[in-house]
């Protein structure tokens, strides 16, 4: 694996109508690895991983991606070649067909023309369907997106992520919405993709039981700051007992 630095925050800090979402948080993460983000609701789990897509700005400290200030990108073909998101929301267009959702992925590439062409006549048609075949929906290609079940459309925005190809990858929540069952399934396939494509996955995620089965790191978040930063076998129960105690009342 390579040692080189994907993404360094220094001293980061992001406030919103006067209160602190994220307070002077400093880390570094390396190519490759998986690392999950925990810790209660409001914790400034979200808020960061935000900062890192460059859909919210930092106010304090500084924030580097693959060795160059965030501000230095811009938006655009560059930048989604660095860093890709999925949600538990999924982002799809639910009234296309699955091929244009997941050739949504090249649209930084494309430029406005041959994305517009390409929902008539799919472009790199067989870009797609590989991707769709990695994450078992080679069958489901021209199927409408929102008749796909939950854990079938995440694996749709998966194969987009594909297309996609950024090197750092960043999963908000993305099996919250799902059943026990199919989070374990798209939880466990995202891990393989990711180590195979030789990415780097930053996932925030409410279950422990999930970050300690799955991730190697875990950066634990209250109130906005770090609470503890450990590769996933130093976690002790204690450590996760503090994490989500709640304040004294009195």
């Amino acid at each position: 694996m390579s040692s080189k630095t994907m993404i360094e925050a220094k001293n980061i800090s992001k406030h919103f109508e006067g209160k602190i979402a994220l307070s002077s948080l400093s880390f570094s993460i390396e190519q490759g690895e998986m690392v999950a983000l925990i810790g209660p609701s409001g914790a400034g789990k979200t808020t960061l991983l935000n900062s890192i897509a460059g859909l919210v700005p930092i106010q304090n400290g500084e924030l580097i991606i693959d060795s160059h200030p965030i501000s230095a990108y811009k938006k655009g073909k560059i930048f989604a070649k660095k860093v890709g998101v999925i949600r538990q929301q999924f982002d799809l267009i639910g009234s296309i067909a699955v091929i244009h959702n997941v050739l949504a992925g090249r649209l930084a590439e494309w430029g406005v023309i041959k994305s517009l062409f390409s929902l008539l006549v799919p472009q790199e048609k067989e870009v797609a369907l590989k991707a769709l075949d990695r994450v078992g929906l080679s069958n489901k290609i021209h199927e409408i997106t929102s008749t796909l079940s939950g854990g079938e459309q995440q694996r749709v925005a998966m194969a987009r992520l594909m297309v996609q190809k950024p090197e750092v990858v960043l999963a908000d929540e993305p099996v919250a919405s799902l059943d026990p069952a199919r989070a374990e399934d798209v939880l466990a396939m995202l891990i393989k993709i990711v180590s195979e494509q030789k990415q780097t996955l930053i996932t925030s995620i409410h279950s422990v039981e999930y970050a300690r089965k799955y991730f190697t790191r875990i950066i634990a978040l209250k109130n906005g700051e770090i609470l503890f930063d450990l590769p996933t076998e130093k976690v002790t129960d204690d450590l996760l007992r503090d994490l989500y105690r709640l304040k004294e009342q009195g």
